[in-house]
């Protein structure tokens, strides 16, 4: 399991939550700042996919997520 950050766990809770197309979580996600790369790195570690425009989690990304303390 690839090493997150606490946005890369908040984007995929943010996915999970409900259906989200690629506009919207490219609305939602986008960063001007070269550093920020939550989304690249979710999409690198293969933690969501796109799927006729819509984003989802795989099933790694789910496993990561289940994996985290309920808050």
């Amino acid at each position: 399991m690839p090493a997150v950050t606490s946005l890369t766990l908040q984007l995929l809770a943010w996915i999970a939550e409900r259906e989200r197309t690629y506009a919207q979580t490219m609305e939602a996600w986008k960063s001007s700042c070269p550093r920020l790369t939550v989304w690249e790195d979710a999409i690198a570690h293969g933690l969501v996919r796109i799927q006729r425009g819509n984003v989802l989690l795989t099933e790694a990304g789910k496993e990561l997520l289940g994996m985290q303390p309920v808050t």
